[in-house]
């Protein structure tokens, strides 16, 4: 029986998974290549980013292997990344801060 995966990682140094439906509160996540198990903590959905590991507020949002954003308030794994606890960066941390990736 094969296994249906609810989220992506799209590069390894990231620390969100993008759900690939709907996912529910308490369910697990299932991702490709991924052996730890992180708990849902809140709906997610479809397309959404989701926290994989611990990311402290001021923490850099890693897809795709680059810096998407900052945490305005620390994510716990299994929450909802959004708006709502990620800034945008400004011009001068684009520049500096995907030149070297460094996570927290």
């Amino acid at each position: 029986m094969s296994k249906k995966f609810n989220a992506l990682i799209l590069n390894q140094n990231d620390n969100v998974a993008v759900a690939l439906r709907s996912i529910k509160e308490g369910e697990s996540l299932f991702i490709q290549g991924v052996v730890e198990n992180v708990e849902v903590m809140q709906k997610i959905p479809y397309g959404h980013k989701i926290a994989t590991r611990f990311i402290p507020k001021g923490g850099k949002i890693m897809k795709y292997g680059e810096c998407m954003g900052i945490a305005t308030e620390d994510i716990q794994p299994g929450y909802h990344v959004h708006v709502f606890n990620v800034r945008g960066l400004k011009e001068e941390e684009r520049i500096s801060t995907n030149r070297e990736v460094q996570l927290p």
